[in-house]
């Protein structure tokens, strides 16, 4: 009977300390060994083994966290504590997470913070096509014309955005559902149509909405919106395997 084992990276995602993806990006920079060894893309690592970052051993004994933040405009979405304005001190979570996905500096609202590298890959999949939710105050009147435009494919970035949900809910606001995660995306959509986006706030991501959770403040997700989340990615997954 073969000894059961993990591919690397996702030994790594499930430390809590990245994602699959900068684990990968760790790994082809040479910074990760099993036991003595330099590792490479592919490695697995058995039970037995040992796994060090820079020398300095890796444990997996962190729980699952996985939290909800409102975040203000002026904080970065980014790992790097370089960065004076980064999500990570400023959430000042006494456990290593990271941000799933991103949401622009000048932007505000709703983003999911966790230590659990697994569920990223799946939450961010384009082709899963989660919703997330904005509600954006542009610089001059919205038309029917602006409506319908910013509803249909607009070049960017090499691509087409998706069709999307747009819908007036006063002169110089409007709400947009999307399920894709281009940089600066609406910004730039906003743009394409001539407009100019004064405040962009992320209210809801899946299932998830930001409600009555005020700006700058964080929680746990409940039991029923992790059990909703977990379920949603075993869906996606399953349609996409």
């Amino acid at each position: 009977m073969s000894e059961e084992s993990t591919s690397l990276n996702k030994y790594l995602s499930s430390t809590g300390i990245c994602s699959r993806r900068e684990a990968d990006k760790w790994i082809e920079a040479g910074r990760v060994k099993i036991n003595d060894t330099i590792a490479i893309k592919g490695n697995r690592v058995f039970e037995k083994d040992q796994v060090f970052l820079d020398d300095k051993l890796i444990e997996n004994k962190t729980q699952p966290i996985y939290i909800m933040l409102n975040k203000p405009p002026g904080i970065t979405c980014t790992t790097d504590l370089k960065d004076r304005d980064n999500i990570i001190d400023f959430v000042n979570h006494p456990q290593r997470i990271f941000p799933i996905g991103r949401l622009d500096k000048p932007s505000s609202g709703l983003i999911l913070l966790t230590n659990d590298g697994d569920i990223v890959n799946q939450i961010l999949r384009v082709e899963n096509h989660h919703e997330k939710e904005y509600i954006v105050t542009v610089n001059q009147p919205i038309t029917e014309e602006f409506i319908t435009r910013m509803s249909q494919p607009i070049p960017m970035l090499g691509t087409k955005t998706h069709p999307c949900k747009v819908q007036r809910l006063k002169k110089n606001l409007f709400k947009i559902i999307l399920t894709q995660g281009l940089n600066r995306q609406i910004r730039r959509m906003v743009e394409f149509c001539d407009y100019r986006v004064v405040t962009l706030k992320r209210v809801r991501i899946m299932h998830i909405n930001i409600n009555d959770l005020k700006v700058g403040q964080w929680r746990d997700l409940t039991t029923q919106e992790l059990s909703e989340l977990k379920d949603r990615v075993a869906i996606s997954k399953k349609h996409i395997d």
